[in-house]
C-alpha cells in the first residue's frame, strides 16, 4: 500500500488538494448565489491554484524560479506546467472583464511570492498582512469573480457573502499559521508570534463565529445556508480547538483544507 501513500502524498505536495478546496469555495458561492455554474471557469480557477500554489512552494526556492534539483519536485514542476497550458487554454475563453479581475487578484499572488519591497523578501514576509491578501484573494475568485462571470451586480447579500468568505479564509488559515510557527523568522511577526497559540485560537474563534452569525443579516436566507454555515462552524471551531503547534502531517493540509470541499459536496446532496 506504499504506493497510495506516494499517490496521497502526491496530491497534498502538487496542490491538488487546496485547488479542489478553491473549486468547491466557487461551487458554493454558485449554490449559495443560485448562479448557473461556468465549468470553463472552475477549471481555470482549479488549474491556475495549482500552479499558483506549487510556484510560491518550489519556485521560489529555484534557480531562476525554474531550475530544481529535487526529483520529486521536479515531477511536481512537470505537473504544473501541465496544468498552466490547460489553465491558459481555459483562461482565453472567459471574458475580458473576467481576464482582468484574475490579472488584479494574479498580481496579489505574485508579489505574495517574489520580492517587491526593498526590507522584505515578498509580501509572504510580512506577516500579518500575508494571510489578509490569501483571504482578498480566495474572497476575489470564488465569490467575485462567479458574481461577475453571471453579470450580477454586487447588491447586499453578495456583499455579506464576499466578508463572510474573506473571515473562512482567515479562520482556515490559522492552523497552517500556527504550524509553521516554529519556523517562521521571529521578525515576521505573523499572528501566533504576536497572540500566541491561545490568543490565535482565540482570534479564530471570533472569526468563525462572525462568519455564521452574518448569516442572518441577509435578505433572502434558507434553512439550508443556514445549518450548512452552522455545521462548517462547528467543525472549524472543533479543528481550531485540536490545533497545537506540533501537528500530524495531514491535520492541515487535509482536513483543515478540506473543509471547503466537504461543504460544497453537503450542499450538492442537500440542493
Amino acid at each position: 500500500m506504499r504506493w497510495v501513500k506516494k499517490l496521497f502524498d502526491f496530491y497534498l505536495d502538487a496542490s491538488i488538494h487546496v485547488a479542489l478546496a478553491v473549486v468547491s469555495l466557487y461551487g458554493v458561492s454558485v449554490i449559495l448565489l443560485d448562479l448557473s455554474p461556468n465549468t470553463g471557469l472552475m477549471a481555470f480557477l482549479g488549474l491556475s491554484t495549482v500552479v499558483c500554489y506549487n510556484f510560491m512552494k518550489y519556485g521560489v526556492e529555484a534557480e531562476k524560479y525554474l531550475i530544481l534539483s529535487n526529483k520529486y519536485h521536479k515531477i511536481i514542476q512537470v505537473f504544473s506546467f501541465s496544468c498552466f497550458g490547460i489553465a491558459l487554454y481555459f483562461g482565453l475563453q472567459l471574458q475580458f472583464q473576467i481576464v482582468l479581475w484574475v490579472g488584479v487578484f494574479g498580481v496579489l499572488s505574485i508579489f505574495y511570492a517574489l520580492p517587491v519591497l526593498p526590507r522584505y523578501r515578498n509580501l509572504r514576509s510580512l506577516g500579518v498582512l500575508k494571510i489578509f491578501i490569501v483571504a482578498i484573494v480566495w474572497a476575489g475568485f470564488t465569490v467575485i469573480l462567479p458574481l461577475l462571470d453571471a453579470e450580477i451586480e454586487i447588491k447586499w447579500d453578495a456583499f455579506l457573502l464576499i466578508i463572510q468568505r474573506f473571515l473562512l479564509v482567515l479562520a482556515l488559515i490559522l492552523p497552517f499559521e500556527i504550524r509553521d510557527m516554529k519556523y517562521d523568522a521571529p521578525e515576521m511577526r505573523t499572528v501566533p508570534q504576536r497572540m500566541g497559540l491561545k490568543g490565535s485560537l482565540r482570534f479564530g474563534y471570533v472569526l468563525t463565529g462572525l462568519f455564521f452569525l452574518l448569516t442572518f443579516l441577509k435578505d433572502d436566507i434558507s434553512l439550508l445556508e443556514i445549518g450548512s454555515r452552522l455545521l462548517v462552524a462547528v467543525l472549524l471551531c472543533y479543528l481550531l480547538y485540536n490545533t497545537r503547534e506540533n501537528q500530524t502531517r495531514y491535520f492541515a493540509s487535509f482536513w483543515v483544507e478540506g473543509i471547503p470541499i466537504g461543504w460544497w459536496a453537503l450542499l450538492l446532496i442537500a440542493a
